[in-house]
């Protein structure tokens, strides 16, 4: 064979290789924690060889990237990336950040915080934030249980992300200290506009709840030492941080210039100030909070602008390539996935 030829072959064939491994695979898993009574649906995105025969789905809300339903999983043992959404959110809502992911080598598990769901909003589930982490901790033991999927699974390299009261899920699981009881008493005074959510207003009429106020007064450890990088979008529940004692994990905690639902200044920044080491960055000018969710089709716009349409300065596709591009970079230099 001709030398030119065959180096062509060899560079189309490589080429080949390489595009053959980032199409997207997705399944759905239905975990539950009898002990909490808690319903864990979890979706998850990772690399395969399969390629989409059909339309993965007759109808999204979401513009998103087609995936591979149930397709053939890896053969190698990649880093785990869990996600964690906002109040009122959903598995899905954040997968443009979980496609990021995968392209680069990552398995990724988005978990239905149950209670907490745009479609299942039970109150007290908006305001006990001892609950997501352990959902989050349950589900990686979930999954590394689980016998179609552990051997995919690199349990020594762990991330998690989180966006909203996900990114403080996030805080709260890589160590950082909080004080649920002046956080309720916040909320009460000085805070009591920031629970004024649009997913469910009044919530501050449920705060004086007799086991609201129990658990809070001694939550549990939430505190995962499986999980060795912390990625943080608009973290919530900042008032309520108290220290940074336990975090030794790395940190990076992006925040925007514009977000009323969590003001950078007393969540973003306060968590950034008072971890040690934490990366930080903010999205300036007009960005809020909301322009973190999924892009979503032109009906569903319409009908909730609130979340899903954005100050026309803002261009919410540039936004996620931002955050994908600091978030890829983080995982890989600390979990460092090695993807063929």
């Amino acid at each position: 064979m001709h030398r030119s030829i065959y180096i062509t072959l060899i560079i189309a064939l490589f080429h080949h290789t390489i595009c053959a491994q980032t199409h997207i695979g997705e399944r759905t898993f239905h975990f539950k924690d009898e002990k909490r009574n808690r319903p864990l649906t979890t979706e998850i995105w990772y690399p395969t060889t399969d390629t989409l025969k059909q339309s993965d789905k007759a109808f999204s809300p979401f513009t998103r990237a087609q995936t591979v339903r149930d397709g053939k999983f890896p053969t190698d043992k990649l880093p785990l990336i869990l996600i964690s959404h906002g109040t009122g959110g959903s598995r899905l809502s954040l997968e443009w950040l979980a496609d990021a992911l995968v392209q680069k080598g990552f398995i990724v598990a988005a978990v239905d915080h149950w209670g907490n769901t745009y479609d299942h909003k039970i109150p007290l589930e908006f305001l006990k934030p001892w609950e997501r982490p352990q959902d989050i901790s349950f589900v990686i033991s979930s999954l590394l249980d689980q016998a179609d999927i552990n051997t995919i699974i690199n349990p020594d390299k762990i991330g998690m992300a989180g966006f909203s009261f996900g990114g403080y899920t996030a805080i709260a699981l890589a160590g950082g200290r909080f004080d649920f009881m002046s956080l309720l008493n916040y909320y009460k005074t000085t805070g009591r506009q920031q629970l004024n959510l649009p997913e469910f207003p009044d919530l501050a009429k449920y705060l004086d709840d007799s086991t609201l106020l129990a658990g809070a007064k001694n939550p549990p450890p939430l505190y995962d030492k499986r999980i060795k990088a912390f990625f943080s979008i608009s973290p919530a529940l900042g008032p309520g941080f108290v220290s940074d004692k336990d975090i030794s994990a790395p940190v990076y905690i992006v925040g925007s210039q514009s977000d009323s639902i969590a003001p950078v200044k007393t969540n973003a920044l306060r968590y950034h100030q008072l971890i040690k080491g934490s990366q930080y960055y903010v999205n300036p000018g007009k960005i809020g909070h909301y322009v973190m969710l999924q892009e979503a089709i032109d009906d569903v716009k319409k009908e909730a602008p609130t979340y899903f349409t954005d100050d026309v300065s803002v261009n919410r596709h540039l936004v996620h390539l931002k955050v994908d591009s600091l978030a890829v970079g983080f995982f890989v230099k600390n979990l460092n996935p090695q993807f063929h």
